[in-house]
């Protein structure tokens, strides 16, 4: 299931992409090759129906991603800080210190 949601989240990134990059801006940009598309959608060119277009794969990307989220936080039972090994429960007693030893004395005989 999460490999389709996945699948699906690059195919709308693309998509968004493209046709935004369609659409008019004020340089012009991509939007010079959609010229001869006037006539196909309406008077007021494939401005209105890009935008639609954009709206309606961004609605379908948020929700793909929320689908994604809860998919993959439904699916993990565990955190990573459950892996790790517990220490023991009693603390360790601090190591006590030793007594100086003093220096041998060297015999004289």
């Amino acid at each position: 299931m999460e490999s389709v949601l996945l699948i699906l989240e690059f195919v709308l990134t693309a998509l968004i992409t493209i046709v935004v990059m369609l659409q008019k801006s004020s340089s012009i940009g991509l939007g010079a090759y959609s010229g001869s598309n006037e006539t196909v959608f309406g008077a007021k060119g494939p401005a209105a129906f890009l935008a639609k277009v954009t709206m309606f794969f961004s609605i379908l990307f948020v929700i793909n991603t929320i689908a994604l989220g809860y998919v993959y936080s439904s699916k993990s039972t565990q955190s990573v800080i459950d892996s790790v090994p517990a220490a023991s429960s009693k603390p360790a007693a601090p190591a006590a210190p030793s007594a100086p030893v003093p220096p041998s004395v060297p015999s004289g005989k």
